[in-house]
């Protein structure tokens, strides 16, 4: 039953987030990805609690794959953001 819960609050979690993310505009897209890096470290740092855990294959899994999201997510959110800074440099 627990397993049940949890993979239904996922579910909605991953339709909740879609629905938000398709709703920004794209001019606010970028400084609202910049800021949010500092969301996706604490995501990084319990994805990397989860998957060293030891608790069993499947929370080790899946704490593997979500510490490769969470790390593709701060390191594009870097690289948007450091082009985003450098169409401000003088030349």
């Amino acid at each position: 039953m627990e397993y049940l819960l949890l993979l239904t609050l996922f579910i909605v979690a991953v339709f909740l987030g879609v629905e938000l993310i398709t709703k920004v505009p794209p001019t606010l897209h970028t400084p609202l990805m910049s800021g949010s890096n500092a969301i996706s470290g604490i995501t990084l740092v319990g994805a990397l609690l989860a998957a060293g855990s030891g608790a069993g294959f499947w929370v080790n899994l899946f704490g593997f794959i979500a510490v490769t999201l969470a790390t593709i997510n701060v390191v594009g959110g870097y690289m948007v953001t450091d082009r985003m800074l450098a169409m401000f440099k003088r030349k």
